[in-house]
């Protein structure tokens, strides 16, 4: 069930609907890490000049070196930074279409299926938002036990695999059901749900691929969940 279901996933991936949500994620991924690179070297520089002045009143012609040295070392930190920020960015800006992408699954694979209905623009908004939080908790978490020989890796496929298998298993489920029917769904099959979230952590864990992690693990856990409550027998009403 797991391997069908990442299977049919990855093929989704390369689907020309699915491609074109994906261009848009990394779009407008992008233009808000561009406009935050602007805003941080911004105010780099409206603190460090001040700085350099305070020190050098008369700013002698060799302070353009140090000038220069802190711009180059400021542009090499943002450049990191932004790259660390780049999969959590687009993770973000992926929740704008994750029911896109899903309803795109669903006429595509389950059209003879009842299908399952968008959350509210502000419950997606906070559903997102949530996402985004728990995962930075949970990474840095994970980045605190970088400081435990040998638990490191184990920490980290830990914890996302769990975080990501709890999120985006839910998204799915609450497509058909109310929240509170999606997580008690998910606590009921939350061995199933946990290994379906280390093999997101393991996509997660790929440089650039990673970029398109919302995308696949959207595609994933509707797969998963349509599989698993078929095995319940129940049917859904069309909302």
């Amino acid at each position: 069930m797991l391997i069908d279901a990442a299977r049919r996933a990855f093929y989704d991936l390369i689907d020309p609907k699915m491609r074109t949500i994906l261009w848009k994620v990394l779009g407008l991924s992008l233009l808000c890490l561009t406009g935050l690179w602007f805003a941080l070297r911004g105010l780099f520089l409206w603190l460090a000049f001040p700085w350099l002045e305070s020190l050098f009143p008369t700013m002698p012609e060799w302070t353009g070196w140090i000038t220069f040295v802190l711009l180059l070392f400021a542009a090499i930190g943002l450049a990191l930074g932004l790259a660390l920020l780049m999969a959590p960015v687009s993770a973000l800006v992926a929740g704008i279409f994750l029911d896109e992408a899903a309803e795109h699954i669903e006429r595509n694979h389950y059209p003879e299926e009842p299908p399952g209905r968008a959350l509210p623009v502000f419950a997606a908004i906070k559903e997102a938002l949530a996402f985004l939080g728990v995962v930075i908790l949970g990474n840095i978490f994970a980045l605190l036990l970088l400081l435990v020989p040998g638990v490191n890796l184990i920490a980290f496929f830990i914890v996302n695999g769990y975080l990501l298998g709890r999120e985006f298993f839910e998204f799915a489920a609450m497509r058909f059901m109310s929240p509170e029917e999606a997580r008690a769904f998910r606590r009921k099959r939350g061995f199933t749900v946990f290994i379906a979230g280390l093999i997101v952590a393991g996509f997660v864990a790929i440089p650039i691929v990673n970029l398109a992690t919302p995308l696949f693990a959207t595609a994933f856990m509707m797969h998963l969940f349509k599989r698993m409550d078929r095995q319940q027998g129940v049917v859904r009403a069309e909302n």
